[in-house]
């Protein structure tokens, strides 16, 4: 087992900062945090970080793709390898990909491969994201409405069906039968609201259910007006669930964005992507059921102007909670690194530098620019 000594940084282990301290790596867990003073002389590999800051690797619990991969078009074990590859440089040390509604068959081959990729350790690999099939065609987004389908017992099934890592299920409450949000809780599977229009009376209701939280906030649900509350009111009003949120700018308003953080109970605002096949590719258009989509500016979208995800990768979208989003620096790392963490579950192994969790952390310069990144204590520098 290999010994890490991390010196000469400024270390943010998800809770605090700390100054003239060093962080030890254990193989491939965080061993500890103790006085520059105290650092032991026993350590295989010593790295002056130079003053840089170190941080809890970023948690991605919606992508779709990247590096040219779009997951729906290649439910495959090289497309996952490709796909967090091109996240890594950007600050995303684990990751949800993510499947938009698409057919049984597709969603089958990418559960499967998203198996093989835990069990064979692909870096960044923890589970995956079902955005659909069971969602409203009135809030479809760019979700193909003539691939929706009513949630049934196989389909049931087939969303329970991952043994292993953790399963993150987008639905519309309004569209599933009484139970399923329990049944699917029950299995093991966390829950989302999104491309939804349940009314405020519905989504209270699902949340009772075990509904832990909404997809992209703003997006594709009802929105919050003075006399109907719809999804989005009742996702702010309540205490005990998460909500994603895209802060590129175009998804979201920046006073929208701000207003949704400070009204949300603290821990419970996640930063995500919904990145496309673009982050990480030097190819700036890409098919999607058939269509071209153009990313241009941090966003993708189809030729009639509607949003089809991003093209920022998650450290971006931390820079951009600093710039407008309302908040310092240490609460925009613990939304794209603790928060996601705990929101599926795996609070206890990711998100902090803490001894006993996961070497997965990041190092930082002033500006918040990725400089190199552990994945369970494997280091890769970025130039």
């Amino acid at each position: 087992m290999t010994r890490q000594l991390l010196t000469n940084g400024r270390i943010f282990d998800g809770d605090k900062l700390h100054e003239q301290a060093a962080l030890i790596i254990d193989g491939e867990a965080i061993a500890g945090i103790v006085p520059a003073a105290d650092a032991p002389a026993d350590a295989d590999v010593v790295i002056d970080l130079g003053g840089r800051l170190l941080a809890p690797g970023l948690v991605d619990i919606q992508v779709n793709g990247g590096g040219g991969v779009l997951f729906n078009d290649d439910p495959s074990l090289g497309a996952l390898q490709t796909i967090a590859a091109a996240h890594r440089p950007f600050g995303t040390t684990v990751l949800l990909p993510t499947l938009i509604t698409d057919s049984v068959e597709v969603m089958q081959r990418g559960i499967d491969a998203v198996a093989m990729a835990i069990e064979q350790g692909v870096p960044g690999i923890v589970g995956i994201h079902l955005e659909g099939p069971h969602l409203s065609s009135t809030y479809h987004g760019v979700h193909d409405v003539a691939r929706m389908r009513p949630l049934d017992e196989d389909a049931l099934k087939l969303l329970c069906s991952l043994k292993t890592g953790r399963t993150l299920v987008t639905l519309a409450p309004e569209t599933v039968p009484a139970g399923s949000i329990e049944s699917l809780r029950d299995a093991g599977v966390v829950v989302f609201g999104g491309h939804s229009a349940a009314s405020y009376e519905e989504t209270r209701a699902a949340l009772d259910a075990g509904l832990g939280g909404f997809t992209h906030l703003f997006n594709a649900m009802t929105p919050l007006k003075s006399r109907a509350p719809g999804m989005v009111g009742a996702a702010l009003e309540d205490e005990r669930s998460y909500f994603g949120i895209i802060a590129d700018g175009y998804h979201v308003h920046p006073a929208t964005l701000r207003l949704a953080v400070r009204v949300k109970t603290t821990g419970k605002a996640v930063l995500v992507t919904d990145a496309m096949p673009s982050v990480g590719s030097n190819e700036k258009s890409f098919k999607l059921y058939g269509e071209t989509i153009h990313a241009a500016g941090g966003r993708c979208l189809t030729a009639d102007g509607t949003l089809a995800g991003s093209d920022i990768g998650l450290i971006e979208a931390v820079r951009n909670m600093r710039r407008f989003g309302g908040v310092d620096r240490f609460e925009a790392l613990r939304m794209a690194s603790r928060y996601p963490a705990e929101s599926i579950g795996l609070g206890d192994s990711y998100g902090k530098l803490q001894p006993g969790y996961r070497a997965n952390l990041i190092e930082l310069d002033d500006d918040l620019k990725l400089v190199g990144s552990w994945i369970a204590g494997e280091r890769v520098e970025y130039s």
